[in-house]
């Protein structure tokens, strides 16, 4: 399975951005049963999880995304999505999407900047 992310770019503080995430060469019986996440990492810093989501929609988020950011599925098009909204300069990270235990193998993420 190839993980696609899509959807980063430069964004002021307070805006929003949506990203998306498609699971190539993965049949919709593979993508379907995994818990997908979508997680950030900084330079230097330790790739950190951002927000997960079952495969009946129940999401979940870190504390510095709650009530900013939300997660989405669609496991027909084997895609997960994630809606960002109000960003602050922290949010400034490259994203990538993958299993909740990162078991598939790491795209190269879509880069976010948040800046005025």
């Amino acid at each position: 399975v190839q993980l696609q992310a899509s959807g980063g770019g430069l964004v002021q503080p307070g805006g929003s951005l949506r990203l998306s995430c498609v699971a190539t060469r993965a049949i919709t019986s593979t993508f379907n049963p995994n818990v997908m996440a979508w997680y950030r990492q900084t330079p230097g810093k330790q790739r950190e999880l951002v927000a997960s989501i079952t495969k009946d929609g129940v999401p979940n988020y870190a504390d510095s995304v709650k009530g900013r950011f939300t997660i989405s599925r669609n496991n027909g098009r084997k895609m997960i999505y994630l809606q960002m909204s109000n960003v602050k300069t922290d949010d400034t990270a490259v994203y990538y999407c993958n299993t909740i235990d990162g078991s598939w193998s790491w795209g190269k993420g879509t880069q976010v900047t948040v800046s005025s």
